[in-house]
């Protein structure tokens, strides 16, 4: 182990910070499990659910293990070839992908041979953030106009959120939203971006309008967001069988109190859907109390502040957007899943990041810190260099001194024996 943990390369805080929450996870992931457990045709069996999310975490940190070793400016022409690939892929599971208990929505699709469900948008959302960042640093020192922008960025974002949003538009909302936030700091012209979220305004306008007068499975979603947003509006207006999710979230967090109920002894953990995915923090704020809640937001917020040293600390543009990229939007998915426990904001899908049961989620974040963390690999190694050539260039000055003295000598030497005189005076 000791050995492994050596070769590990990059910010060494933020490989701390990952372990420690995917570590913390299997405490509430094991608990929260009894629901998925004794829930239809389960079996009761909560081991099963453990041993399948270690196997999770594993190749999540596989990934990033492999990940972090290839270096990050191959992503570049990858995010570019893949964008094609995967709206097949979302096209696919918009029309033909699987439903996961508890969801109503087609999100995910079945992986051939290994029977592993997995979510194309989660994959969607960490190559278009390359993507991006592969076109804001390529276009830095080009005088931009919307025309050419709106052909060869935005329209390709615009495809890859049509075949996101009609099952999952808290997903589709925040990938805009944090497109958004990178074009914004990598200097891409305010007044576009303006133009860009009116744009999307209308077309979220239009969508909703079609399906209210077409109503179809595709369109099924629409219903339900409203739903979710009338019901966050106007709460005490509404039937109880709405607001089942989000009140047993809130009784789960206020049994907890400041300490909570101890390990495994949560109580709404049986009766909260999701409560090992979309609703953990509920059931870690019970188990663990305030302090536990306090302390997973204290990490989350850590690991922000490592990403912004980390984009601070790249060497190339390029770098510094693929952190901000694909780093914030972890830290933010986390305050959105925990904002919606509390009812801070209206019921979502969104999980919570490396602690939340869940294949794709895990490994696709874990895809995300591994680019992250070659970016960070890469600037130790030019410090690392950079020291070597600092000493090479040391002991080379060494040696040339040392020549030039011992050629300073031999010419004393020379010049004394062909000069007698020189030599008496030099030794008087």
């Amino acid at each position: 182990m000791l050995v492994l943990i050596k070769r590990l390369r990059g910010d060494k805080v933020i490989w701390a910070l990952v372990a420690l929450l995917a570590l913390f996870s299997f405490m509430p992931v094991f608990s929260a499990s009894s629901n998925l457990a004794y829930a239809g045709a389960g079996t009761g069996n909560t081991v099963s659910y453990l041993v399948k999310h270690l196997v999770h975490v594993l190749l999540g940190f596989a990934i990033i293990y492999q990940i972090h070793k290839v270096p990050y400016h191959y992503y570049r022409s990858i995010s570019r070839f893949l964008l094609p690939f995967l709206w097949i892929l979302l096209a696919y599971t918009l029309f033909k992908g699987t439903v996961i208990a508890g969801a109503n929505a087609s999100r995910w699709i079945q992986l051939p041979f290994i029977g592993i469900s997995f979510q194309p948008s989660t994959l969607a959302f960490i190559v278009l953030m390359v993507f991006v960042a592969r076109y804001l640093s390529k276009t830095r020192e080009e005088k931009i106009t919307f025309k050419s922008s709106f052909i060869d960025l935005w329209i390709p974002v615009g495809i890859t959120l049509l075949f996101i949003l009609p099952a999952n538009f808290s997903t589709a909302a925040l990938i805009f939203a944090m497109i958004l936030m990178l074009v914004f700091v990598g200097k891409y012209p305010i007044k576009y971006i303006l133009g860009i979220l009116g744009i999307g305004f209308l077309m979220l306008t239009f969508f909703i309008l079609v399906a209210k007068a077409f109503p179809n499975p595709l369109t099924s979603r629409v219903d339900t967001w409203e739903a979710r947003i009338e019901r966050f509006m106007n709460d005490e207006n509404q039937d109880s069988d709405e607001v089942y999710q989000i009140e047993r979230a809130k009784t789960a967090i206020a049994s907890g109190g400041i300490y909570g109920l101890g390990p495994g002894k949560s109580v709404q953990k049986n009766f909260l859907p999701q409560s090992s995915s979309d609703f953990i923090y509920a059931i870690i704020v019970e188990e663990f109390g305030l302090f536990g809640g306090l302390s997973i937001l204290g990490i989350y917020l850590l690991l922000f502040f490592r990403f912004v040293i980390a984009a601070h600390k790249a060497n190339t543009l390029f770098g510094k957007l693929v952190v901000v990229g694909l780093g914030f939007p972890i830290v933010f998915q986390a305050f959105i899943n925990m904002g919606v426990a509390v009812e801070l904001l209206p019921t979502t899908g969104q999980t919570l990041p490396l602690i939340s049961s869940g294949g794709s989620s895990i490994w696709v974040t874990c895809l995300a810190i591994g680019i992250i963390i070659n970016v960070t690999k890469k600037e130790e190694e030019i410090a690392q260099e950079n020291a070597e050539k600092l000493k090479r260039d040391e002991a080379l000055q060494k040696l040339i001194d040392k020549q030039l003295e011992e050629d300073s000598l031999e010419t004393n030497e020379n010049s004394e024996e062909s000069n007698p005189m020189q030599a008496v005076l030099n030794k008087k």
